[in-house]
């Protein structure tokens, strides 16, 4: 018998790839931070405020994503926000600081930056909806968003070196091409649904389609059950955790490479070389922890797999936390804190999978509700850093990191993953 194709798997991939376009696109200012500030007069609290600009377009915009996602599907929303994202990274090379209103036009372009990668996520989650078999979404996920790991490390290398050669306008340019380059194959490749791809063989269709989670694909036209949505306990719950993980995560998205040279006082070099390692971590915890979490589901079922494994991750995160803050050489802290970020990111597939599970057709919507409730943490995180790093020092900042850690942890322990808020009954209710 003749092997099945494997679009589901090349079409992971290529998420894969633009999960990494879009961390590339919002973490170049942490790195290109170091010549902004002084270009532009501001200081480590201000620059926290351009950053959280662009947090509060993408969390305010998440719910409209995942809806947009479900309406229109991944390949074109996928597109669009590509498009987006790279025409609002060039037009930041157009700020000067003789503009009048300078740092509000930085603020403005970032928030608008924010508002189309909002569509990152929600849209890969209604892709995995639809494209992903329940047994396969631990592993799916866990590739997905290694992408913010693999953006991450090669951020700080690749903007540090265009910096320094060039200037971080270049580098902000070159951002640019790459993601317009990626939404043009992105929407040559992709497809909406298995059926839709001409590259998608019968066994590989029979084989998505036996591992959907049970509600039909052609429901487009589908009412979102909005009440179930915003009233599950379970979503409540783990979107409360899933602001804890995002809380954590933009410390070093946000802030490790600033934290290294002025912490440590790394020059910008060994900050570069240094910062990748967490983002390194993230990309190993993100694909060993969904193969470990979808073994587990399928061995011992998704209360172990997706519930406890990720309380497990959570409270090794806050140990690590803890441990690396009081290393006293910046290699050995570095190392600490990477695994502090490698063992958060194990919980990383969980989130989206149950996200996925829990909604059905509506996963676009219900992981978007998620992601923006991960946004406040995001958000808040990265204006708190610089003011607890100016309070009670950079010790304080993984001190506090390590106490949302253990709150993420508890909230893990009373979800319920066997719940749904799609029903059958809802295919007959149209919008």
């Amino acid at each position: 018998m003749s092997k099945r194709s494997k679009v589901r798997v090349y079409l992971t991939i290529f998420v894969f790839i633009l999960a990494a376009i879009s961390y590339l696109d919002r973490t170049n200012i942490s790195i290109a931070g170091v010549q902004l500030m002084p270009e532009f007069g501001i200081s480590n609290q201000e620059l926290g405020f351009i950053i959280s600009a662009f947090l509060a377009g993408y969390g305010l915009f998440q719910i409209p994503a995942g809806w947009l996602a479900k309406k229109y599907g991944p390949r074109k929303v996928l597109t669009w926000g590509l498009v987006w994202w790279g025409v609002l990274t060039a037009a930041m090379t157009l700020i000067v600081p003789t503009m009048a209103n300078a740092f509000m036009l930085l603020l403005i372009v970032r928030f608008l930056l924010g508002v189309g990668e909002a569509v990152v996520y929600p849209g890969s989650n209604q892709f995995t909806a639809t494209w992903i078999p329940t047994q396969e979404r631990g592993k799916a996920n866990g590739l997905i968003f290694a992408g913010t790991g693999t953006g991450g490390a090669v951020t700080a290398p690749v903007i540090t070196w265009l910096m320094t050669s060039y200037g971080w306008r270049e580098s902000f340019i070159v951002c640019a091409i790459i993601g317009l380059i990626a939404a043009l194959g992105w929407y040559l490749y992709a497809r909406d649904t298995p059926e839709q791809h001409k590259s998608v063989d019968a066994a590989e269709l029979a084989h998505i389609k036996a591992g959907l989670t049970g509600v039909k694909q052609n429901v487009s036209g589908v009412a979102v059950p909005w009440g179930r949505i915003f009233g599950s306990k379970d979503v409540l719950l783990m979107s409360f955790s899933y602001f804890c993980f995002c809380w954590i995560a933009f410390i070093f998205i946000s802030w490790f490479f600033i934290y290294l040279a002025q912490a440590r006082g790394l020059n910008l070099k060994s900050s570069a070389i240094l910062s990748m390692l967490p983002f390194i971590m993230m990309v190993v915890g993100s694909i060993t922890g969904g193969a470990i979490a979808d073994s587990l589901t399928k061995s011992r079922g998704a209360r172990v797999g997706r519930c406890l494994f990720s309380v497990l991750a959570l409270l090794l995160a806050g140990a690590f936390l803890i441990v690396g803050s009081q290393a006293p050489g910046a290699i050995l802290a570095t190392v600490l804190l990477a695994m502090g970020a490698g063992t958060l990111y194990f919980a990383q597939s969980a989130y989206w999978a149950l996200a996925a599970d829990f909604g059905g057709p509506h996963a676009g919507v219900v992981s978007g509700f998620m992601n923006t409730v991960g946004m406040l943490g995001a958000f808040l995180t990265s204006s708190a850093t610089p003011w607890l790093q100016n309070h009670y020092g950079w010790t304080s900042v993984f001190f506090v990191g390590a106490g949302i850690a253990l709150a993420g942890a508890l909230a893990w322990l009373v979800i319920n993953p066997a719940n749904r808020v799609h029903h059958e009954e809802d295919e007959q209710v149209m919008a």
